[in-house]
């Protein structure tokens, strides 16, 4: 065989070879790239601990497991389609964070919100309300006429509906929407950290003692004062709000004792 062709034949074969090589590393790469998404689908995902935990404080939250509810985990279990382990752990959750206790021969019950625990919510919101207005007046976003906006038509809306679930979710959210505006990270913290005790003392005084258009007139309120300008009168909408539905629903559990 010529020089000539011995010389092609082995460069031919080098070039193969470091094809060979870049598909090699090319797919290698793939691989890797594709079990890193995969990874982090996966950290995105909820544990079925989680979802369960989620669903049951919703329900609590909103008053769909009343106060002094006995929890059956295999009812439970069978309604999300999920064992009784991821249950069972998610009401060790809620036992712990005060949402849920154990009764003994009754086993676990829903926490019933008494008149101690639901006044010192109340004495916690009239505090911090107030001065959250202050900040959200002074640190507003430029959406905030559009979200206050958006706010208001998601809770006339969910009061034509007639939607208990969805009148205590637009509350909920026209609360969070101030604390969000006062961009205090120790202010959200706070609330963060009683954020469900707030939410199911909401849904409580939705469901029992104050009239849905009542709220959302006094929601409607505050939000105008705030963007008018009227600091003082916003804050005094928000103290008056919140010590109405204080007082009426304390004297609705004060007359169930």
């Amino acid at each position: 065989m010529p020089l000539q062709q011995i010389g092609f034949d082995n460069l031919v074969f080098r070039i193969r070879n470091f094809v060979f090589c870049l598909d090699t590393k090319y797919l290698n790469l793939l691989k890797m790239r594709k079990k890193e998404v995969l990874m982090k689908i996966v950290k995105l995902e909820k544990s079925l601990t989680e979802q369960a935990y989620d669903i049951l404080l919703d329900k609590i939250c909103t008053g769909e497991l009343a106060s002094g509810e006995r929890l059956n985990q295999d009812e439970l279990a069978n309604q999300l389609s999920v064992s009784r382990q991821p249950i069972n752990s998610a009401i060790s959750i809620l036992k712990s964070n005060g949402f849920v206790e154990e009764t003994g021969r009754r086993g676990v019950i829903v926490s019933p919100i008494n008149l101690d625990h639901f006044n010192s919510i109340y004495e916690f919101r009239s505090a911090i309300e107030p001065f959250a207005i202050q900040l959200a007046f002074k640190r507003m976003p430029e959406t905030a006429n559009l979200e206050a906006a958006q706010a208001l038509e998601r809770g006339w809306s969910a009061v034509k509906s007639g939607d208990l679930k969805e009148q205590i979710a637009a509350d909920f959210n026209f609360h969070q929407m101030i604390y969000n505006w006062t961009k205090n990270s120790t202010l959200i913290a706070a609330m963060n950290t009683n954020w469900f005790h707030i939410r199911r003392a909401i849904g409580l005084v939705v469901n029992t003692s104050v009239p849905a258009e009542q709220s959302w007139v006094e929601h409607e309120r505050i939000l105008n004062a705030m963007m008018i300008g009227e600091l003082k009168l916003s804050e005094a909408e928000m103290e008056s709000h919140l010590k109405r539905a204080k007082d009426a629903t304390l004297d609705l559990m004060t007359d169930q004792i």
